[in-house]
């Protein structure tokens, strides 16, 4: 039976369909599918690229072990100066901010109310003077007369009391002079000791009295000057075991960034208790400060010296690792590559880190490039890794060897 020519159309025109999409897709796919296998295989080979890394050797050197903390310089004393007498201010014989010695004269009260009364308790000194030279010469005669049965023994009695009343009356009188001598002294105002002035707080003019709360200037000790910082009390044996020992502890300042130290100088005291509600103590150091390099109430950064580990083995701090499975760091292999080495540390001074297990000097630890690491990875050194140093021995083999080869040169070309 055959089929109808419609029929044998319809098949013929859904056969030609099935084999142009048979051809679309078997044939004009296949570069694209095999350009993405093609950049897959890209990224497969660009997984194992060497990773550029920055390494550092492993060093023995003396380590200083210091711990860090923010101070506050303070002055070892601040005085505000008044005035002792009442009376108008007539002169100021200072600069503000000026450096002053202790003595050195800074202002004046009017001093002439004082010298009147210096003068008038002088005059009453000198009468009483007189007065006693008297009593005493009548009582010699009073003496004389009475062992002549002249004068009778209560006549004596009462001169001798009248020449001991008139001496108590110049002993009084002498107290009220060295008063008012002292007084008049006191319209000098006097600088109380060594230090800088800050602004003046009175003008000329103005009455002052010993009671006024103001006063005329502060003056702060700056040479030496104190610096007061805080420990954590997990440190406090660090710093009160060398202490003990009679060993006098280094304490530098540095500026706010740490790019620059603005003094040296050694821890006086300790404070007497923790603090229970920061769990710190407070330490004061003490600098000469002749550069005036530290100023009263500036913040500055501290670093204590506590102990010097002689031969440590040290790297970079910023090469320690930490994870699950403890600390480590990531050596340079001696076939360029990655590798994981557990290690115990030991202290620290902030930039440095002993090691005390797990590193040997001369090892190569990554310092930069971390982030992309893993065991085995191949790795490129860039930048100015330190060279590791040789020893004499090593060094002296090393030139021996360039010499023969030198020589053997030389015949060769003979």
């Amino acid at each position: 039976m055959s089929l109808p020519p419609r029929r044998w159309f319809l098949y013929g025109s859904v056969a030609l369909v099935f084999g142009v999409g048979v051809w679309y897709f078997g044939f004009r796919t296949a570069p694209v599918a095999a350009g993405r296998s093609g950049s897959m295989g890209f990224r497969m080979r660009n997984s194992t690229t060497a990773v550029p890394v920055r390494a550092v050797p492993a060093q023995v050197k003396n380590l200083e072990v210091r711990l860090r903390a923010i101070g506050t310089v303070i002055p070892l004393n601040t005085v505000t100066v008044r005035s002792r007498v009442e009376g108008q201010l007539l002169s100021i014989a200072f600069q503000e901010g000026q450096q002053v010695e202790k003595g050195q004269l800074l202002a004046e009260v009017d001093p002439l109310p004082y010298r009147i009364r210096l003068a008038q308790t002088e005059a009453q000194l000198r009468q009483n003077e007189s007065q006693v030279r008297t009593a005493k010469s009548d009582l010699e005669r009073f003496k004389q007369l009475n062992g002549q049965a002249l004068v009778t023994q209560q006549q004596l009695e009462a001169q001798q009391a009248l020449v001991a009343e008139r001496t108590a009356m110049l002993a009084a009188d002498q107290a009220q002079v060295d008063d008012a001598r002292r007084q008049l002294d006191y319209t000098k105002i006097e600088a109380p000791m060594a230090g800088r002035l800050g602004l003046r707080l009175v003008d000329i003019g103005n009455v002052l009295r010993p009671n006024d709360q103001t006063g005329l200037v502060v003056l702060t000790q700056t040479r030496p000057i104190a610096v007061m910082f805080t420990v954590p009390e997990i440190d406090l044996q660090k710093v009160l075991e060398p202490m003990r020992a009679g060993e006098k502890l280094e304490v530098e300042a540095w500026d706010r960034s740490e790019e620059k130290m603005l003094a040296s100088g050694t821890l006086k005291t300790v404070d007497n208790q923790i603090d229970l509600t920061t769990g710190t103590l407070k330490l004061k150091a003490e600098f000469p400060n002749q550069d005036d390099k530290l100023f009263p109430n500036q913040f500055v950064n501290i670093r204590l010296r506590v102990q010097t580990i002689k031969d440590a083995v040290v790297i970079p701090a910023a090469a320690i690792q930490y994870g699950s499975r403890g600390t480590y760091v990531y050596m340079v292999n001696e076939q360029t590559q990655a590798s994981v080495r557990d290690v115990v540390l030991g202290p620290s001074d902030g930039e440095l880190q002993s090691i005390t297990k797990g590193v040997k000097p001369g090892d190569r630890v990554v310092l930069e490039g971390l982030d992309r690491l893993r065991e085995g990875r191949a790795l490129t050194l860039v930048g100015d890794a330190p060279q590791k140093q040789l020893s004499p021995e090593e060094a002296a083999k090393k030139a021996a060897e360039k010499g023969d080869g030198k020589k053997g040169g030389k015949r060769k070309q003979t």
